[in-house]
């Protein structure tokens, strides 16, 4: 179902729009004191070496945070990295107007709901969190497209694997010009359909560095295509 009809029905529009509203100022407070330092670290760094307008931003979990080899993932790419670990999407909802909106960016590729998840939300709550952030990003930044990178099937979160499956499905299913999607589940197994260990750190949660790679490979031709 496309994602405008759906918010032009009225449950739909309450939910995202009337139950989240009732939170927002809550969430945004909640957000902004857990998350003030590695935000404030963010917002100095661009005082002292601003970044460029119209990149690529990368958000939002660890495992953004963690991607170490952006730029040689995405050679030629001005791509700016703007993960910060344990992150739900209500967090990146709440900071968009420090997180995202300020660099206007032409592509988000965003990772979430792998923690949302984790903290015990049901498929709806994050498909629901996920479609508020993209209502709200759009309206802000109509020009912007957002990549969502699947949420991966992790060793240490391979009981979540119903919910995962069912919460890519359903994002996947969004179809919007603006939305593209990134499935990197199906590359993350083995051939007996279990999580490959050699595309995990240690913790069993994070991706290694070849699982960066092939990350890459999956969302360059999306950010080529966006680019025409």
């Amino acid at each position: 179902m496309r994602l405008a009809a759906r918010m032009n029905k009225v449950p739909f529009f309450c939910l995202v729009y009337g139950c989240i509203f009732l939170q927002a100022n809550s969430v945004r407070a909640e957000s902004a004191s857990r998350w003030e330092p590695e935000i404030r670290a963010f917002e100095n760094r661009d005082g002292n070496n601003p970044p460029p307008q119209d990149a690529i931003l990368f958000v939002v979990s660890s495992s953004i945070r963690l991607w170490k080899g952006l730029a040689q993932d995405f050679p030629g790419v001005p791509a700016i990295n703007r993960g910060f670990g344990g992150s739900q999407i209500e967090d990146s909802t709440a900071l968009a107007g420090r997180i995202i909106v300020p660099y206007h960016p032409r592509v988000i590729v965003f990772y979430a709901g792998d923690n949302d998840l984790a903290a015990g939300k049901s498929p709806d709550q994050v498909v629901a969190e996920y479609t508020n952030f993209v209502g709200i990003i759009h309206a802000k930044l109509p020009a912007t497209r957002i990549i969502f990178i699947s949420i991966k099937p992790s060793p240490i979160r391979w009981h979540l694997k119903p919910q995962i499956i069912e919460t890519n499905r359903r994002i996947a299913a969004l179809k919007e010009a603006w939305l593209e999607f990134a499935d990197v589940y199906a590359l993350s197994l083995d051939a007996e359909g279990k999580p490959r260990k050699d595309l995990f750190l240690r913790d069993g949660l994070h991706p290694s560095e070849l699982a960066y790679h092939l990350w890459a490979a999956r969302i360059r031709p999306l950010l080529d295509s966006n680019a025409q």
